[in-house]
């Protein structure tokens, strides 16, 4: 695939690994971090401090072409052609982010950060490359068992520590993994960096109910 100077041509159907291993990347950090080492408060203090930074490079980006030189060794990795003349997924991602720990106890918003962070990458890279079989449009049966499996491995590895007994966290592991990826296979129109942590929140928090998993 070739491009020219700040011309972007990666689309959906790309594989653009080193996005896919940003948007990995930075979600596991974010996790890791507030999760060992940030409080709540730091957490979103910090946060929303990065997504005033990015809105306003992202505004400069896009309302003054004349310096999108500057930005051209990240956005030729980072964006897609359709993301040229608009917002990239970088701000939803963010504001995904922040919400999930402004709205949800710690332990759920890190599942769901890492949910994002690793579920939903990992998804699209094994359906790119190996999806044959199709439920719904530009959804496959094999991304959608990867973002499955990436679903359950950071419910079970958070909730290991919190559920009263393992067979109760690969439980609650299963339905979590199970709701969210049928979820991520619906085709809505909002940006899935926003709509996929907060489902994955709102879900984990409604089962932990159910089973009596206490997240304080």
């Amino acid at each position: 695939m070739e491009e020219t100077e700040t011309t972007i041509v990666a689309t959906r159907k790309d594989l653009q690994l080193p996005r896919r291993f940003f948007h990995m990347g930075s979600g596991v950090t974010v996790a890791f971090i507030y999760n060992f080492l940030l409080t709540h408060q730091q957490a979103v203090s910090i946060l929303g401090t990065i997504a005033c930074v990015l809105y306003i490079m992202e505004q400069v980006r896009i309302n003054y072409p004349e310096f999108s030189g500057n930005f051209e060794q990240f956005s030729k990795y980072l964006l897609r052609a359709e993301e040229q003349l608009k917002e990239s997924a970088g701000i939803p991602f963010v504001m995904g982010l922040l919400l999930t720990i402004l709205s949800f106890p710690k332990p759920i918003a890190v599942v769901a950060i890492l949910t994002l962070a690793i579920a939903d990458p990992l998804s699209a890279l094994i359906g790119i490359k190996y999806g044959r079989l199709r439920v719904v449009a530009h959804k496959s049966i094999e991304g959608s068992g990867a973002f499955f499996l990436g679903c359950f491995a950071s419910t079970a590895l958070v909730f290991l520590g919190y559920a009263p007994t393992t067979g109760t966290a690969l439980g609650l592991a299963f339905f979590v993994a199970f709701t969210v990826g049928v979820f991520e296979m619906v085709p809505i129109r909002l940006d899935d960096n926003l709509t996929i942590p907060i489902f994955t929140a709102a879900v984990t928090w409604l089962y932990c109910i159910v089973l009596g998993i206490s997240v304080y």
